[in-house]
């Protein structure tokens, strides 16, 4: 009895055993098939949007294209470069006109604008429409005394054309106008340079006349192409100069342009003073480094020295101002070697104190003068310019 119920309890026991290992290996093959799915689940879900990528290529044979970028034009790049809210893109429009956009800024003067050049024409100027360009209309034209201004930083300027025949008969006579020192006093100053003292009140009615009757103000690279007969200048157009550039020309006269909005030179004898330009419409230029002094004969030293000598004088002259245009012959002394040396440091001009008015032929190293004297009110003015 004891050894059958031995038997029986081994025999249940080892079908217990077996029972439990069936149903671990049914769990665990579960398991694998689930971890198994859920794996195929995400390796598909990673290829997918590959597949998706590559499917229209692999369908077509070619690669999508990459978009190009789209070149900024001149324009669009002149301000890209500039970074600038003030600056502004100058076009220019004409016929066989073909300058590239320049960059100006606003609320300055223009500067630089370029003179087109054709063969047997004058060029009319800049002007601010293509119908005031074709009239050569003078109040609409735009030049180096005028202030930048543009809309959506962007400005654009016609140019035209005059045959040369007709620049020449139109018989422009430019006068440049010769100050020196200024005075508060009406009945002058006194003393052997008495003459060179304008009072400020006749000054001022001067530039109030120039500013508001219609004159035009030409640069000197325009007073340069209008000598050689490539540019047309209005009949009523002048320059302002002042010599010296004394204390009174910056405390009195130099406000008095700025009001006005007058174009003006400064002719400075660097030596003495090189001041930063006191307005934006006074340009400076040079009268001479130090020969405003007497040379050996008594003389100015522009009619002593060598060329070379004078070329040196300029040079240190140019270089401090930053321009080279034009001079200013000191006491108006000046000669062939005079020449030779203004000439060699590379300006192209030379004002002298000779009384006359600028046309096309003028001998650009001996510019004539109107000289303003004390006591030359209004009246005087304009019986000498109009």
């Amino acid at each position: 009895m004891g050894n059958e119920r031995h038997r029986s309890e081994r025999t249940a026991r080892r079908a217990r055993i077996r029972r439990n290992r069936r149903v671990w290996l049914v769990s665990t093959v579960a398991v694998i098939v689930v971890l198994g799915v859920s794996l195929s689940i995400v390796l598909a879900s990673l290829q997918a949007p590959a597949e998706a990528e590559t499917a229209p290529e692999a369908a077509s044979g070619t690669q999508t294209p990459t978009p190009e970028h789209t070149p900024l034009t001149p324009v669009e790049q002149l301000l890209a470069d500039a970074d600038d809210d003030l600056a502004c893109a100058v076009t220019f429009a004409g016929d066989g006109i073909a300058d590239a956009p320049m960059l100006q800024v606003q609320g300055t003067l223009y500067a630089a604008l370029p003179i087109p050049a054709q063969d047997g024409m004058a060029f009319g100027g800049w002007y601010t429409s293509a119908e005031t360009a074709a009239a050569f209309q003078a109040d609409a034209r735009v030049n180096g005394a005028d202030a930048v201004t543009c809309d959506n930083q962007q400005r654009e300027l016609h140019g035209s054309w005059m045959p040369a025949e007709q620049n020449a008969a139109a018989g422009t006579e430019v006068p440049i106008l010769m100050y020196h020192q200024f005075t508060t006093r009406p009945e002058g100053e006194d003393g052997w340079l008495r003459g060179n003292y304008a009072y400020i009140g006749d000054f001022e009615a001067h530039m109030t006349h120039i500013a508001s009757t219609g004159f035009y103000l030409p640069t000197w690279d325009e007073l340069s192409a209008f000598i050689d007969g490539r540019l047309y200048l209005p009949p009523r157009s002048v320059i302002v100069t002042d010599d010296d550039a004394d204390q009174t020309w910056f405390d009195l006269a130099v406000p008095i342009v700025e009001q006005q909005k007058v174009l003006a030179t400064s002719f400075m004898v660097t030596a003495y003073r090189s001041d930063p330009a006191p307005s934006p419409y006074v340009l400076r230029r040079s009268h001479t480094h130090d020969m405003h002094e007497a040379g050996a004969n008594g003389d100015g030293r522009m009619v002593n020295w060598t060329a070379d000598e004078i070329a040196a004088d300029l040079n240190t002259s140019g270089d401090l101002l930053g321009a080279r245009e034009v001079i200013a012959y000191p006491y108006g002394h000046y000669n062939d070697t005079a020449k030779q040396g203004v000439a060699q440091a590379g300006y192209e001009m030379a004002r002298t104190i000779e009384p006359g008015k600028v046309v096309i032929g003028t001998d650009k190293y001996a510019l004539p003068v109107v000289r303003i004297d004390y006591g030359m009110g209004l009246d005087s003015l304009i019986s000498r310019i109009g």
